[in-house]
């Protein structure tokens, strides 16, 4: 697939966007922004403050309680979607710097649809990775985990050579 074919876009120069997306974004924002707090939090106080006029009774009650329970419901859907959309532009950003790096395991790109089991085992091996490389001598040198598992074995088989000549 090229470039063009995935960054489609109009005329005008933005994006195509499904209406589903377009709307899903707007509301994001929207909802998101100083104004919807605000707004949300003055039709509380005007709920609050019409308690005695209703006699604090179960329809004044039910009012609020059905409002929020519909709006958290569907704001739980669209924080989901604007989460995972935010989640896959991460991992395509953080895959295109694991790829363009010449050092980089090219073993993790794409690492967040592998088993969870997987990703343990591979924080293992991160963890030993920090293990073997704490001892060096700059704090900027980088190491792929086969790098550092391998500058590891041939700094213990020179100590085991210099040991030997000195016995």
């Amino acid at each position: 697939m090229t470039l063009k074919l995935l960054y489609m876009k109009k005329e005008n120069g933005n994006k195509k966007l499904s209406l589903s997306e377009r709307f899903a974004n707007k509301v994001t924002r929207i909802t998101g922004s100083t104004g919807a707090f605000i707004f949300a939090f003055a039709i509380v106080i005007i709920w609050g403050a019409t308690g005695p006029v209703f006699h604090y009774s179960e329809n004044w009650q039910l009012v609020i309680n059905t409002g929020t329970t519909i709006i958290t419901f569907l704001m739980v859907f669209l924080i989901q979607k604007a989460q995972n959309k935010d989640s896959l532009a991460i991992q395509l950003k953080l895959n295109e710097l694991i790829a363009a790096h010449e050092f980089a395991s090219n073993r993790l790109v794409d690492v967040e649809n592998i088993p969870e089991a997987e990703l343990k085992i591979i924080q293992k091996y991160y963890s030993h990775l920090s293990k073997i490389t704490k001892n060096e001598q700059s704090l900027q040198q980088s190491h792929s985990i086969d790098e550092a598992q391998q500058m590891s074995e041939r700094k213990r088989k020179i100590r085991n050579s210099f040991q030997r000549k000195k016995s």
